[in-house]
């Protein structure tokens, strides 16, 4: 059974390349098409897609603002914000409302697909280039939670050097210290 998939963005160019991409794919079905945020929830009333998605920039109702809508009403739609925004504070915004994918617009549609079937089968999918400034970003905000006088200063910069995407034997190396 083909996935079926909601597309809301507010350039008609956009909706049409990107049906025209995933019907070309025997496992994806484009059942509906929005142009803003109050169309994508008019529409939601009378459809469920699989998976939907979702432009940050549109007029009268943002991206942002209908994630927000669809977690106040417990609206359970795996959405994949799909955006021209690499800035790191949109993700962590789309995060800390709670997507299920992040992506822009400039991948390729192999990593498009393989996001909606990653997010239809129940992970979550952040753009790959996108994960270090996400993680450096959780580490800031966590960081700010934690007491920090409990932790170490080699601690809080091994925890800075983690959230960049170093792994344990570069982060050694970098410290001076033990992989482990």
């Amino acid at each position: 059974m083909a996935i079926k998939v909601m597309i809301v963005d507010d350039h008609s160019m956009i909706r049409e390349g990107l049906k025209q991409l995933l019907e070309l794919d025997s496992e994806m079905q484009v059942i509906e098409e929005a142009s803003d945020g109050i169309e994508c929830i008019e529409k939601l009333k009378t459809i469920k897609p699989d998976i939907m998605l979702l432009d940050i920039d549109m007029p009268r109702m943002n991206g942002l603002e209908v994630l927000t809508y669809l977690k106040e009403q417990h609206m359970k739609i795996k959405t994949i914000v799909l955006t021209v925004h690499n800035e790191v504070e949109y993700l962590m915004k789309a995060v800390n409302i709670g997507i299920n994918g992040y992506m822009l617009k400039d991948s390729e549609y192999e990593e498009l697909r393989r996001a909606i079937l990653s997010v239809v089968d129940g992970d979550i999918y952040i753009q790959p280039s996108m994960i270090p400034y996400l993680n450096e970003k959780i580490v800031e905000r966590d960081c700010d939670r934690i007491k920090m006088d409990e932790l170490t200063n080699r601690e809080v910069e091994v925890l800075k050097l983690l959230a960049v995407g170093l792994f344990n034997k570069e982060i050694g190396e970098q410290l001076s210290i033990s992989e482990r």
